[in-house]
């Protein structure tokens, strides 16, 4: 009887193995069509996804090209620029240090940063580490981050610091989550003040070494070759082309890392093990639950209708957490200029997806569409359509902005500046956080440069009123912007607002949130 049972146990066993084996290579037939679908609907350059599942890798592979000029295919040790999915190795290099009893989560930032300080005395003496991570700063959504967008700047780390005196609040301390940037640039220099290292030396050395993350860097510059390496894309008139690489060292610890599939199936299989691998610990359990612990709340839904039925939304530290069908979901995207990507894990299943992509727009449709499609084969669910969803959802966004930015220059073409005396608009005006802006004459072309951002120059052309339009040299992402002059009671202009001509342009294009005040004549 005894024998009989082994019998069956074993052969119940082996149809269990053959089970998950057919699995794993029914999902790689699957993904391999769906991923090649996505490339060709929402026009992707390059994709690479990974999936780890019950503490082993189980996909890992490369799809389309590194560059549309050089046709390099993609691979599963392709680097990418992860963006914001490094923010979670950020508060994962804090965790290190207050494990080494080095530092708290309640330390407040002015006892390692004396020179931090915010728009109010009483949130500059109260500012925690974990209110670095949070995005609960009561600054609004990207502020700042003009100083790092677009790259080629000469912003530094001090001006970073003192800039948050000179940003206004939009809401209450602790109150409202708004994504911001800086805060975790400032988390990083947390990181060199204490060790003594840098933010990517200390990310390489802590975290990636230690798990093998050995072809990954904290930046582009820092990786040890430039083999195999994806480069960024644009959709321009319909087309794809490379783009520069964008320059990120002020903002590492914001979005700097540049890491493989291969590698982050790595830090995603740490992840699931609350940041044990094999006899290594990276960081404690304790602190790995911080991380993961809800700290800002974004939103809750006793009453859920959305395909994933989810009721809650939140923000820990580094990491976004929801619930899709009671299994609760971590996950980040990130983006830089035609870089984005997302990685997701859901602990209860013991399953971790990244996917990552070298295209914009099309890039962060394409990660949800993937990332989404292979969520729902885990979860059981019938097949939702994401491709065709998001395809038509980037579609009808796009068209809606080329309508809006059509009209706009449209305007500029049939409008009457004969009245415009260019020498009311002439001289220097000055933000404090951003620095000088001139107007100026280039021949009879008015013309607007930023002193601190050189990407940031162009010809300006009327529109209406005091109004003006931007069209800077950059192009890269579409940043153009409105121009609107306060005038004195002479007709000469005293001050700038400013704000993007596209609705779908960038939250790092910050621009509304400058106070660009006369200071001189040019």
């Amino acid at each position: 009887m005894k024998s009989i049972q082994l019998k069956l146990l074993s052969l119940l066993l082996c149809q269990l193995l053959i089970v998950n084996i057919s699995y794993a290579q029914v999902a790689a037939i699957d993904i391999d069509q769906l991923v090649n679908e996505t490339i060709e609907k929402l026009n992707v350059a390059g994709v690479a996804v990974a999936i780890v599942k019950d503490g082993k890798v189980i996909y890992n592979k490369g799809y389309g090209v590194t560059s549309t000029k050089t046709k390099e295919k993609v691979n599963a040790d392709t680097r990418f620029a992860i963006a914001s999915n490094s923010k979670a190795f950020t508060a994962a290099a804090l965790a290190i240090l207050i494990d080494d009893g080095q530092l708290n989560w309640t330390d407040k930032v002015v006892d390692h940063v004396p020179e931090f300080k915010m728009y109010d005395t009483y949130v500059t003496a109260n500012f925690t580490i974990a209110d670095l991570l949070t995005h609960r700063s009561g600054l609004g959504l990207g502020a700042g981050d003009l100083m790092f967008f677009p790259d080629g700047g000469d912003f530094t780390m001090d001006d970073i610091l003192k800039s948050f005196q000179y940003q206004k609040k939009v809401s209450d301390f602790r109150t409202k989550f708004d994504y911001d940037n800086l805060l975790y640039i400032v988390a990083g220099e947390v990181v060199k003040r204490i060790s003594g290292k840098s933010w990517s030396e200390f990310v390489e050395s802590k975290i990636m070494k230690p798990i093998g993350m050995n072809n990954s860097a904290g930046t582009y510059q820092r990786l040890a070759n430039k083999k195999n390496v994806a480069m960024p894309h644009s959709t321009i008139n319909g087309q794809l082309q490379p783009i520069e690489t964008f320059d990120i060292e002020l903002g590492a610890a914001a979005g700097g890392i540049y890491a493989s599939v291969n590698d982050l199936t790595k830090w995603m299989l740490l992840q699931l093990n609350e940041g044990q691998q094999d006899e290594t610990t990276v960081f404690s359990k304790k602190n790995h639950r911080e991380m993961w612990k809800p700290h800002t709340n974004l939103g809750f839904n006793p009453r859920p209708t959305s395909h994933y039925k989810t009721h809650f939304s939140a923000y820990g530290l580094g990491w976004l957490i929801s619930d899709f069908q009671g299994y609760i979901v971590y996950n980040h995207t990130g983006g830089l200029p035609g870089m984005l990507s997302k990685t997701t894990i859901i602990p209860e299943l013991n399953l971790g997806i990244v996917v990552l992509t070298n295209t914009d727009p099309g890039g962060s449709a394409a990660f949800s569409a993937i990332s989404n499609s292979i969520i729902d084969e885990y979860l059981g669910l019938e097949d939702f359509g994401w491709v065709d969803k998001y395809a038509a959802r980037l579609k009808e966004k796009g068209e809606s902005g080329d309508e809006v930015v059509k009209a706009v220059w449209e305007t500029v073409k049939t409008a009457n500046d004969k009245h415009i005396q260019a020498a009311d608009f002439l001289g220097i005006y000055k933000d404090p956080w951003f620095g000088k802006v001139e107007v100026l004459l280039k021949g009879e072309q008015l013309w607007m440069k930023c002193h601190r951002s050189p990407k940031l120059n162009g010809p300006m052309s009327f529109y209406n009123a005091n109004t003006f339009v931007v069209k800077w040299e950059y192009q890269d992402m579409n940043a153009d912007v409105f121009a609107m002059f306060s005038l004195d009671e002479k007709g000469k202009a005293q001050s700038i607002q400013m704000k993007g001509i596209s609705p779908n342009i960038d939250f790092s294009f910050d621009f509304q949130d400058l106070v660009l005040e006369r200071v001189g004549e040019e």
